[in-house]
């Protein structure tokens, strides 16, 4: 892990803001990953991912795709919502895939994606119709809504994922108030029959949002911790020069116990 990183921060095509955190020394080009932010949009939980990847060794850009939000201050508190479609996510996300391309430090063939919370079904939108190396989805895009056609979502989840080309990281919450373990089996069955490479971990009485450092109700710093481990893993197998793409790769890990009752998981704060 290296210690010192550079910050920079871009305004792009169309207005769109982008975090940039790279290692301050980099001597060959880097795997990078392009870090989609929470329902709260871009805030402080935002940056300190970017930076903690980062310091992993990889290039993040961080765009706020909520940047066009009427009221930030109610959206960063958590009192309002703002939604955009399909099309709008693969714009800015699209944005995002060719500034990284144009980096001279960055390993075009090794740019990955990853959306947490109401994000995490915009990796996939990517994939579906761009190159990437891994689509990686924090507790988001296997709830319910996912799964229909709606004026939000044009493909429901399935097809999405009958149209991707790279492997999945999915990482899940047993207590999720949001996403239940069927929801994720689901995701993992609709993985397996499209024949694609996955990981997918569901971590014991983790609540929706245990990454969160910023929400004491909700962080779950041990959960935490492996959590990230297990994506640095997962990156190391993804952007390994000796993995065949032709291979396909299974792993499930779902710790839970015989009384578990979605019904019971309650929103933590």
């Amino acid at each position: 892990m290296t210690k010192k990183i550079v910050i920079e921060n871009f305004v792009l095509d169309g207005g769109l803001p982008i975090f940039l955190a790279k290692p301050e020394t980099i001597r060959t080009n880097r795997p990078a990953v392009i870090l989609v932010h929470e329902r709260y949009g871009f805030v402080r939980h935002t940056k300190n991912l970017a930076k903690h990847l980062a310091k992993d060794g990889y290039v993040c850009a961080a765009p706020d795709c909520f940047f066009l939000a009427p009221n930030k201050q109610l959206l960063h508190e958590g009192r309002e919502r703002y939604d955009i479609d399909d099309n709008e996510a693969f714009k800015y996300l699209s944005i995002s895939l060719d500034f990284l391309k144009e980096c001279k430090y960055v390993d075009n063939e090794r740019i990955a994606v990853k959306g947490v919370c109401q994000t995490g079904r915009f990796p996939l939108v990517l994939a579906s119709r761009r190159k990437i190396a891994a689509a990686l989805l924090w507790y988001g895009s296997a709830q319910e809504q996912q799964w229909e056609q709606n004026k939000l979502f044009p493909k429901p989840l399935d097809r999405l994922i009958g149209e991707i080309d790279c492997p999945v990281l999915g990482m899940f919450g047993e207590a999720d108030h949001i996403i239940s373990i069927d929801n994720v089996r689901r995701l993992r069955n609709s993985l397996e029959r499209h024949k694609k490479s996955y990981q997918i971990h569901v971590y014991k009485n983790a609540p929706h949002g245990w990454l969160n450092d910023t929400m004491p109700g909700r962080y779950r710093q041990t959960t935490a911790e492996i959590a990230l481990l297990d994506q640095k893993k997962f990156l190391n197998w993804v952007f390994s020069s000796e993995r065949n793409h032709n291979d396909i790769s299974w792993r499930f890990s779902c710790d839970s116990n015989r009384f578990y009752n979605f019904s019971k998981n309650l929103r933590q704060e």
